[in-house]
């Protein structure tokens, strides 16, 4: 076969430019510091690269997003539930002082005070907020806790009890047959009240003390189920009623008298008191709720629960919102009626944890609700405590003002004087025992509410030494994965430095000996 010039040139050529292609490609590496510019360069490290790739994507959003966002949270959470725990343990000390028998009228003004004023700290905390985000009501971040100014909202409010809700109350009943209320009685008008010692009793009733106060003023439902068994096995619940009626605070029979009569009459009743928010019940009532129990057979129902259905339409600042507790529907002005929890009535209960996702596969629960430590019984406490201080202070002011008028007054109205001071003395000691043992029992009630809130902290704190050690995880994760990453589409500078140079040498060394070659022709051999 003859090798012409033409043959010889064209495998020259062909030669430098694999070895230009080579040289370029290894330019191009060494501009970018990648082993490859396009999938088909290496198809194998392009798929490892994808890979790789989305796992650094992925690590860099837990790490630098999803956990520091989930520490925040927690932190938020768990200051709020630290401040909870010191303004309950303030209320423990002034419950522990309340509780001292031997008080000036000052010294319960003070405690009186203090109460009120951790009572609304108490709520308060919990419209803690993180990034605009309400941090205890659930799924529903963007409606506080409690109401944030005065505010006409009718709700009607199903509460669904156990027979641990039910207490017994001491009342003190200053009036008399004749609908005279010491209570009314002044210096300057001792002389025409008609109350002597011997109308000054105490009396115990029980009672279910709702939610809320100054509820609206109708009957509240008060209901309990019966369980019906058909012939298959099947069972159902029938919700039987109890009638309730309203006697306001004020009214004359009170509402303590009217329902003593109730029970010595025999009759199965209850007696609302909108204002207190009180449910007083008869002694037959009492006894049928006691009476509830729940059959271990039908685990999908409690027979023992007890639900009381009431509307309330006027809030105040600091009320908690009754979507974040109990079954309940809304009426808003010209609006439709929104129903919020009806599944509670069902006996499904859907905890609304917020859970970040923090790792492959790994999530962790950021928030605490509202219900495992923002109990209404703290401010419903406070309220019973600061009634029956408030009745205190006022009976002890009107027993020092009419001890102070007994060397002003004539001989013939010392009797009369003399005669009341030993009544209101009698209610005084009265008040005082009923409050006393109030406070008293306060303090173990405190400190449960005590004990939910460092339960929460103990559970938040748990998933923050969590999502510490799932931090230190991931960070390790990043930083194995970026390496891996490095490793397979990076390039070692170094050497393709090295590769580059010697490319250009042999291209150069290339294109010199073509020339050389390319010079001589068929003609020099003839």
């Amino acid at each position: 076969m003859r090798v012409t010039n033409k043959i010889i040139q064209n495998n020259n050529l062909a030669n430098i430019n694999t070895n230009k292609v080579y040289q370029d490609a290894l330019s191009t590496q060494m501009s970018t510091q990648k082993k490859i510019n396009r999938p088909s360069d290496d198809p194998v490290v392009a798929i490892r690269a994808l890979r790789l790739r989305s796992n650094v994507t992925e690590l860099t959003q837990y790490y630098s997003k999803n956990i520091p966002d989930a520490e925040s949270w927690l932190e938020v959470t768990e200051d709020s539930l630290n401040n909870l725990t010191e303004v309950i343990t303030k209320m423990i000390e002034q419950c522990t002082k309340g509780a001292n028998g031997e008080l000036t009228a000052s010294d319960r003004e003070i405690i009186l005070e203090q109460l009120n004023s951790l009572a609304d700290e108490v709520y308060a905390t919990g419209d803690a907020d993180y990034a605009g985000r309400y941090v205890f009501t659930g799924y529903r971040t963007d409606v506080s806790l409690s109401f944030d100014k005065e505010q006409e909202l009718t709700y009607s409010i199903t509460e669904q009890l156990g027979k641990d809700a039910i207490d017994t109350l001491t009342v003190v009943d200053t009036e008399t047959a004749g609908g005279v209320d010491l209570k009314d009685m002044t210096t300057s008008n001792y002389k025409d009240m008609d109350v002597n010692a011997i109308d000054i009793t105490t009396a115990e009733v029980h009672r279910i003390r709702l939610a809320y106060n100054n509820c609206a003023d109708t009957a509240p439902v008060l209901s309990y189920p019966v369980a019906q068994r058909a012939a298959d096995g099947t069972v159902t619940l029938d919700w039987q009623t109890i009638p309730t009626t309203v006697v306001h605070e004020y009214d004359n029979p009170s509402p303590a008298e009217k329902i003593q009569q109730a029970s010595e009459n025999g009759e199965e009743t209850g007696i609302f008191i909108p204002e207190t928010g009180e449910l007083l019940l008869s002694d037959a009532a009492y006894e049928k709720l006691m009476s509830l129990k729940d059959d271990s057979t039908t685990a999908a129902y409690d027979e023992s629960e007890i639900r009381v259905t009431y509307e309330k339409t006027d809030w105040v600042k600091g009320d908690l919102r009754p979507e974040h507790y109990f079954a309940c529907t809304s009426y808003p002005e010209g609006e439709e009626p929104i129903e919020y929890n009806m599944k509670y009535l069902e006996g499904i209960v859907e905890r609304q944890d917020i859970e970040y996702d923090v790792g492959f596969n790994q999530t962790i629960r950021v928030n605490s609700t509202a219900d495992e430590c923002f109990n209404h019984g703290i401010g419903r406490t406070v309220d019973d405590l600061s009634q029956a201080m408030q009745d205190v202070i006022d009976m002890q002011k009107l027993k020092g003002e009419l001890e102070a008028m007994r060397d002003k007054v004539s001989e013939a109205d010392k009797a009369a004087l003399e005669s009341k001071i030993e009544t209101v003395t009698k209610a005084y000691d009265m008040m005082k025992d009923k409050s006393q043992r109030m406070f008293e029992s306060a303090i173990t009630g405190m400190q449960g509410y005590l004990g939910a809130a460092n339960l929460c902290i103990t559970e938040c704190s748990t998933r923050s030494s969590k999502l510490d050690l799932i931090n230190a995880r991931t960070q390790t994760q990043k930083t194995t994965f970026e390496t891996l990453k490095s490793e397979n589409e990076d390039v070692d500078i170094t050497e393709i430095a090295i590769q580059l140079s010697s490319a250009k040498l042999t291209y150069e060394a290339a294109l010199m000996a073509t020339g050389k070659v390319t010079q001589t022709s068929l003609l020099n051999y003839i």
